[in-house]
């Protein structure tokens, strides 16, 4: 039976974050245009029909995610193709009758349950190319207030009562650094909003200026009026196509507007902002080191004091904070600094964005209340382990943050905590790992990165990274000698207490936790063993007498002949001429190759 098709408005949203994109989700949305203008036309029907981009939704793993808002009631499709769009439109849109086997299942509201959304909530809502539709939602209205009715020190209180810390990884107290610029003297100062996101695993701050970059404007035009800055930079990778076009119409829309330039809301109050692209260095998340790059110089660190608070960009005071920091102001301002402060812990006020990734369930992007327990991340919101496999550990903080075991689920994220572990929570980045990763392995490869993007500035950094991936390479190689696990640790020491910057402070931080907790797992290398079967040079390969078919698929995959055997009968590998690459293991249906 066909539904009531009068006066119908219907809203259509369609992903088109990094990840919605990537799955087709321009490709989506022009196929849902395409087939409302076909398909309605010989049809008698009475909607209207309007298209909306959001950002990322979070649920990453199901991509393209579509919406479909029909009379106030929304329903969620997943996994959609733009081939998808034309049963779609004909059953739902047209007839009013879902397409039940698309939509998405009860593990998707799992996911959001127990999240606490506030930066995240609009993402998925409104249109990031809209500026009309921020403010539709309350956008701009904290900037309103405070020149309406807060002075600089009544908004620098705000912040300071909000218990609001840094989300790049230190976790300074925000209104602490502002009350600080402010009282620095200078004839002109900066806010500088960091967005040189460069962690593997981590894409939050990419996420939020796709989804909502009016709020990190906003977010820098309050922090402009708090410190007497009337010069805004943002500061992010040109590896970010899609979040610097965003921040680019954003600020054309704000400037057509009247909430960017001269005078602004009628206020005697200027502020511009302007985008400067960085190429791609790690060490250029370094505030020091990002100003250098902003300045046209090689991106690297300096010495502090002097803070750039005091001596900042081009000599001036200058407010550096990250892109959620930024965007968690204009929602304090609005809703006040109790309520903000009534999230989260004792030390840790409100919510955090983390990447959770890896070898969970549900990987995407999500935001928690601090205090949350690991093991609710893990399990409630990320489903749990790929295949059931047994939890190992979780890598946060980055290639700058340590490894926490399965023991530690019961901890809390929040600062303290995590430092307590020997783990930060860094930009977000959370990587979890099963009983199938090889622990020495993992902090190799983040060993290889650290290394690699050290600026090369500070000996300790330059040369104890290189001698510490060294002993790591060994090691996983089955070359390890007697000692290296204690060479590790005061290597490890010395680089952190005496790099310059905070890349090599921090690079220790996974052996230095790898070590305490899995400290079985490098003793095991060193005897000739990678408990995990991951690193090839440790690897050998067998031919199991019960489960060998002689069917010929590995004597025909073995590229260096170390295979032999009749049809029919057992095979045998020759561990002298077997180069463990594998192929005998992959290729065998019946599980007859060993590999330990």
């Amino acid at each position: 039976m066909q539904a009531d098709n009068s006066n119908r408005k219907i809203t259509v949203r369609v992903c088109i974050g990094t990840g919605g994109l990537a799955a087709g989700g321009k490709e989506v949305i022009q196929a849902f245009k395409k087939k409302i203008s076909d398909m309605c036309i010989d049809v008698d029907v009475d909607f209207t029909c309007h298209y909306q981009k959001v950002g990322c939704r979070g649920f990453c793993a199901r991509d393209v995610l579509v919406d479909v808002v029909d009379g106030g009631k929304s329903v969620t499709y997943q996994c959609i193709k733009p081939e998808m769009a034309e049963r779609i439109v004909a059953e739902h849109l047209i007839k009013g009758n879902p397409i039940t086997e698309w939509l998405i299942d009860d593990t998707y509201y799992a996911f959001h349950e127990k999240q606490k959304k506030i930066l995240l909530a609009d993402c998925g809502t409104i249109d990031p190319e809209d500026i009309q539709a921020y403010i539709n939602v309350g956008g701009y209205s904290g900037i309103r207030k405070i020149l309406s009715k807060m002075s600089p020190d009544d908004v620098i209180s705000e912040i300071k009562t909000s218990g609001l810390r840094g989300r790049g990884g230190a976790g300074f107290p925000t209104g602490l650094k502002w009350e600080t610029c402010r009282r620095t003297q200078g004839d002109i100062k900066y806010i500088i909003c960091n967005a040189d996101e460069g962690d593997p695993g981590a894409f939050m701050d990419r996420s939020i200026i796709e989804g909502n970059p009016h709020s990190v404007i906003e977010g820098m035009m309050i922090a402009g009026y708090a410190v007497g800055s009337n010069h805004g930079y943002i500061y992010i990778r040109a590896e970010y196509p899609f979040a610097v076009e965003r921040l680019r119409l954003a600020i054309q829309q704000a400037h057509e507007q009247g909430y960017l330039g001269k005078n602004i809301a009628g206020n005697n109050f200027d502020f511009d902002i302007k985008i400067k692209l960085g190429a791609g260095a790690f060490v250029c998340g370094e505030e020091t080191a990002l100003i250098a790059s902003i300045e046209g110089q090689r991106g690297m660190p300096r010495a502090k004091p002097p803070f750039p608070v005091h001596k900042g960009l081009w000599g001036k005071p200058t407010v550096i904070n990250n892109v959620e920091t930024l965007s968690n102001i204009p929602y304090i301002i609005r809703n006040g600094a109790q309520w903000y402060a009534s999230i989260g812990t004792e030390k840790s006020k409100g919510t955090k964005v983390f990447a959770l990734t890896g070898k969970v369930k549900n990987t995407g992007l999500i935001e928690v209340p601090m205090g949350m327990r690991l093991g609710e991340i893990i399990y409630d919101i990320g489903g749990g382990i790929i295949g059931d496999k047994k939890f190992k550990a979780v890598q946060t903080g980055g290639p700058s943050g340590g490894c926490i075991p399965a023991e530690l689920l019961d901890t809390a994220v929040d600062f303290e905590s995590f430092a307590k572990v020997g783990s930060i929570i860094g930009s977000g980045g959370m990587v979890v790992l099963d009983e199938t990763d090889c622990m020495v392995n993992i902090t190799k490869f983040f060993l290889e990165f650290t290394q690699a993007e050290s600026c090369g500035k500070c000996v300790p950094c330059r040369i104890g990274t290189k001698r510490l991936l060294e002993i790591l390479e060994r090691i996983t190689k089955g070359m390890g000698r007697e000692g290296d696990i204690e060479l590790l640790e005061k290597l490890g020491r010395d680089v952190r207490m005496t790099s310059l910057c905070g890349l090599g402070q921090t690079a220790p931080n996974p052996i230095l936790s790898t070590i305490k907790y899995f400290r079985d797992e490098y003793e095991a290398h060193l005897k000739g063993k990678c408990p995990a079967a991951v690193c090839k040079e440790l690897l050998t390969y067998s031919i199991l007498e019960e489960f060998c078919k002689g069917c010929g698929a590995c004597l025909r995959a073995c590229p260096a002949g170390a295979i032999t055997g009749e049809k029919k009968k057992l095979h045998k590998i020759d561990p002298a001429v077997c180069i463990k690459c594998g192929a005998c293991f992959d290729v065998c249906k019946f599980k007859a190759v060993k590999k330990e």
